[in-house]
């Protein structure tokens, strides 16, 4: 197990009750990933779920069966990896936040063009619209969504234009929870089916659409993609 003193909250709120779990953050990806490849005992720091990990305050059990619909330690805390939220240490937001910024800058300058010139914008030119847009990048929020949000902002700086591509979804009901967060942002249709599914259609930059449907293939196994315009 991670060391107390290594390992970082992850926190998860339902009935109005906020439950906790200490955490090794370097396996916080790989689990959200593919869950199944991280052991139970290389991840947690206790194995137990808290209502105040630090100061030792436990749920019951009919609270944790209300909150979770099961007392299983592993489906608890898949769930609060899931669809909770990580409480970073400043070291750790720091270099992550670093990281996405990286990868932003990467993602816009390989995908989009000067519409003037029809070449590239060289990185450093997105690197300098980027700092000057004063885009807050956020730690947990997926790539393709905070590509979207920064480009929105910098276009009054720079001029970009992206090749889009348009992908519906179709989730399953069960699964919306787990999946919104990562389309909601992107979306620019959608309907409730009939039978309890969620579709939408979503509209990217072209070069991001291989990325973003591997993304909701790891949350929702059960969904269903199809491209419908891929991009020029």
């Amino acid at each position: 197990m991670v060391s107390l003193d290594d390992a970082v909250l992850a926190r998860f709120e339902r009935n109005g009750l906020r439950f906790e779990i200490l955490v090794n953050p370097d396996l916080v990806d790989a689990h959200k990933n593919d869950p199944k490849t991280v052991d139970l005992d290389d991840l947690l720091a206790t194995d137990e779920v808290w209502l105040d990990a630090r100061g030792g305050e436990r749920p019951t059990v009919e609270q944790i069966e209300t909150a979770f619909g099961s007392n299983d330690l592993r489906t608890c805390v898949d769930r609060i990896l899931l669809d909770g939220s990580i409480q970073l240490t400043t070291v750790q937001r720091k270099a992550r936040i670093e990281l996405l910024r990286s990868s932003i800058i990467h993602r816009i300058a390989s995908t989009a063009i000067d519409p003037r010139s029809k070449m590239p914008h060289p990185p450093s030119r997105i690197e300098n619209a980027l700092e000057e847009s004063r885009y807050s990048i956020d730690p947990f929020l997926p790539l393709e969504r905070q590509v979207s949000d920064a480009v929105k902002m910098m276009r009054p700086l720079i001029p970009l234009k992206f090749a889009t591509a348009k992908l519906a979804f179709r989730i399953p009901g069960t699964q919306y929870g787990s999946i919104q967060n990562i389309l909601r942002g992107l979306t620019i249709k959608e309907e409730w089916l009939s039978n309890g599914d969620w579709a939408c259609v979503v509209e990217i930059p072209a070069g991001g659409k291989v990325d973003l449907m591997a993304e909701v293939a790891k949350r929702s196994a059960d969904s269903d993609v199809k491209i419908i315009d891929e991009g020029s």
